[in-house]
């Protein structure tokens, strides 16, 4: 079932007794979600995420805005009228109610054609339990259950009418890291079972990443990127995008662009093919680097992480806008441990800049440089302006 947002649009009234200007909670939001596709709705505290969630779910009117499930117009109709299925983050299970009850639960209200015999709930309940794993814990109460178990109670109890759209708001947040994990990969493994189409609700980034088909960021009510998750990571349309997703979270420094090359302090890092010349903020992703002795940013080395297959250089540079530069090598390269200064080549298409009005991505022309490929050779500095009480000497490999 695909499901389709056109100008959805939700306001609420101003808490505020002086200003009584309205909180916009979504802003326009237009979009298809198509059918049979997992969706992750991905942005902090505030974003309007959740919002969206109980629009979709009937639980809010919008505005203004209509929502469709296929080709039926569902904004008026209650939520008990949608088809859908919802997994709230605290479970919502019924503590003196047994799993199969709880389960069950929602068959007992089906009035007329659709009322069931106890004998038809019972066998949907089983299936759906099934489907979760938990068919061997019927009977128990949600207090003789583990966060994760109760977790599956609740997704079996909104599958066991099979929803035409299953909704989870922040469904894994009251979980441990390992219990996460795992729960996840559940869900993912259900919605391609069951080919519900699903709207996953999350703050955090590397869950929507790993079982979302697409994800939609979004920031203050407004949607800023949509697109499969490699494509969103990989391709940024903004700054805000580009600092969201990634752990760690990417490098942003303070940089220009001069003769079509952009520079962080007195470093010539990279093309910027076509850029006029300016300030910009310059972003790297903690995997876009590798230690070369000739490479043009040089950066003081605080300590070095030992992480298996990889290695995590800690580094501080004077034009570096995060507390700390993480840069990710491979652990074969061998660094010594106590190294205090290291140099690093970027490579070209793990840099990006964004405009400092509007943070907006600039996008330089294409060089012809292959992916993870050296830059081409560099162009003159042409003296580039050096930061006040910052030398050149610092930042450049070589003495």
């Amino acid at each position: 079932m695909k499901v389709v947002l056109q100008n959805l649009t939700k306001k609420f009234p101003s808490r505020n007794k002086k200003d009584k200007t309205e909180v916009i909670a979504v802003d326009n939001f237009d979009f298809e979600i198509p059918d049979g596709k997992l969706i992750g709705l991905l942005g902090p505290s505030g974003c309007g995420k959740s919002t969206t969630l109980n629009l979709i779910s009937g639980l809010l009117s919008p505005s203004s805005g209509k929502i469709y499930f296929g080709d039926t117009d569902v904004t008026d109709l209650p939520p008990e009228n949608r088809g859908i299925g919802l997994v709230f983050q605290n479970y919502a299970l019924y503590p003196h109610l047994t799993v199969r009850q709880n389960i069950t639960f929602p068959l007992e209200n089906l009035k007329g054609a659709e009322k069931l015999t106890r004998e038809e709930m019972n066998e949907k309940a089983l299936e759906a339990a099934k489907l979760v794993q938990i068919d061997e814990l019927m009977d128990r109460r949600p207090k003789e259950l583990s966060g994760g178990q109760q977790q599956r109670v609740a997704i079996a109890r909104a599958l066991v009418k099979r929803p035409r759209v299953l909704l989870l708001d922040e469904p894994l947040s009251n979980l441990d890291a390992r219990l996460r994990l795992q729960t996840r990969e559940e869900i993912r493994r259900i919605q391609k079972e069951t080919g519900i189409t699903t709207v996953f609700v999350t703050h955090d980034q590397e869950e929507a990443m790993s079982i979302s088909d697409m994800i939609v960021v979004m920031e203050k009510g407004v949607v800023n990127q949509i697109g499969k998750p490699q494509e969103v990571y990989d391709d940024p349309v903004n700054l805000f995008v580009a600092k969201f997703l990634g752990t760690p979270q990417i490098n942003v420094f303070n940089g220009y662009v001069k003769g079509e090359r952009i520079f962080i302090g007195g470093a010539d890092v990279a093309s910027a093919k076509g850029v006029p010349d300016q300030e910009v903020t310059v972003a790297i992703r903690p995997e876009g680097f590798w230690v070369d002795d000739n490479g043009p940013l040089r950066v003081h080395v605080n300590q070095v992480e030992v992480m298996g297959r990889d290695v995590s250089i800690v580094s501080t540079h004077p034009e570096s806008q995060n507390v700390e530069i993480r840069s990710i090598i491979n652990s074969d390269y061998g660094l010594p441990h106590d190294v205090k200064e290291v140099s690093f080549e970027v490579k070209p298409h793990k840099i990006f800049i964004f405009s400092l009005e509007d943070g907006k991505r600039i996008y330089p022309e294409d060089d012809g440089t292959e992916e993870g490929a050296p830059a081409p050779e560099k162009a003159p500095a042409d003296e580039p302006p050096t930061p006040e009480g910052y030398e050149i000497k610092a930042v450049v490999a070589g003495k």
